[in-house]
């Protein structure tokens, strides 16, 4: 016969074996322009439930150039970590990272003009 106790036991015994939610870790930063362009906002790198993404705040402003992307680096740009096109150049927007891309060393976000190599902003994330 089954009792209110060993029913308790049992549902917590269950919820110890339950998986647990993977935590979020993300590395943010403040853009600031280069050269002549006005870069602002916070940008960061999420990682959660093994899938990583840019965000850019809906404080995000800049002020425009041609073939504008955004892209990751290691104390600069690294040109294979160029990952799309900027999406508009106001307001919150979101890129994945493609899960094969080794970003454990990743400590900027960048807004990069690939026609030209010419930087446009960049953030130090921590």
């Amino acid at each position: 016969m089954t009792t209110r106790r060993s029913f308790l036991a049992a549902a917590a015994a269950m919820t110890l074996m339950a998986p647990m939610p993977a935590i979020a870790q993300t590395k943010a930063g403040v853009l600031k322009g280069k050269g002549n362009y006005k870069t602002r906002g916070t940008a960061q790198l999420i990682q959660e439930g093994g899938k990583t993404t840019i965000e850019l705040s809906s404080d995000f402003t800049f002020s425009g150039a041609p073939d504008a992307k955004i892209a990751l680096g290691t104390n600069g740009i690294d040109k294979s970590k160029i990952l799309a096109p900027l999406k508009k150049n106001k307001g919150a927007q979101s890129y994945v990272v493609p899960a094969n891309m080794d970003i454990s060393k990743v400590n900027e976000i960048w807004i990069w003009c690939e026609k030209f190599s010419v930087p446009l902003g960049v953030a130090k994330i921590k």
